[in-house]
């Protein structure tokens, strides 16, 4: 069975990327018709920061599941697609972000200082963006190849962007404690399918740091 499913993940790879691209677009659609028919009442400003922030966060968990997933059913060709998902986790983070400068604050500079001053849970957020921002930049192939080892330490940074991100979630909201401590325990399953992986990224700084 996982041989047919390699050999039409590999084979459709283009009308599945197309499939992705539509599937992934989806909470932005729903949030455009959320606004338009005033589902998030007269004054969404707070639901469409929160839910584009929430998509970023969803997004980034299907692609710490991959690699469990592709080595559980035995599935290499499903690790192609990892790139394009996340991706998709920095368009959501971006457009996050900019729905606070733009909208929440009308990019009011002064304003945006005193509130990462007043609330660090900002900050932490913007540190997360910054690193997924240089994730998105070199997750190009001639990167990864100048790069060397130095690519998989960066892009193993996922891992403190994910506890990063769940604090700034955590801290953001004014009530309530069930849905952050739901994503904890999701997060805390993910990174136990993945403890080799942490190990070996961890180990890499110790190999980089003798071999100098």
């Amino acid at each position: 069975m996982s041989k047919v499913i390699n050999k039409t993940l590999a084979s459709y790879r283009w009308q599945l990327k197309g499939l992705l691209h539509l599937l992934l677009l989806c909470p932005l659609f729903y949030c455009v018709l959320a606004v338009v028919n005033g589902w998030w009442g007269g004054d969404p400003v707070q639901a469409i920061i929160h839910y584009l922030a929430n998509s970023a966060l969803n997004i980034l968990l299907i692609t710490l599941c991959l690699a469990p997933v592709s080595r559980k059913f035995k599935l290499p060709s499903l690790l192609a697609y990892r790139r394009l998902i996340g991706l998709y986790v920095f368009v959501y983070a971006l457009l996050h972000l900019a729905a606070y400068l733009v909208i929440d604050l009308g990019l009011d500079w002064q304003l945006f200082w005193q509130e990462n001053i007043q609330r660090p849970y900002i900050w932490l957020g913007m540190v997360a963006f910054v690193v997924l921002l240089a994730m998105s930049i070199t997750s190009l192939k001639a990167l990864q190849q100048k790069l060397g080892r130095r690519w998989l330490q960066l892009h193993g940074l996922v891992y403190p962007v994910t506890l990063l991100v769940l604090v700034h979630f955590w801290w953001s909201l004014k009530s309530g404690w069930l849905e952050p401590v739901l994503y904890l325990v999701v997060v805390a399953g993910l990174f136990s399918l993945r403890k080799l992986q942490i190990q070996r990224w961890l180990s890499s700084f110790n190999n980089t740091s003798h071999s100098k």
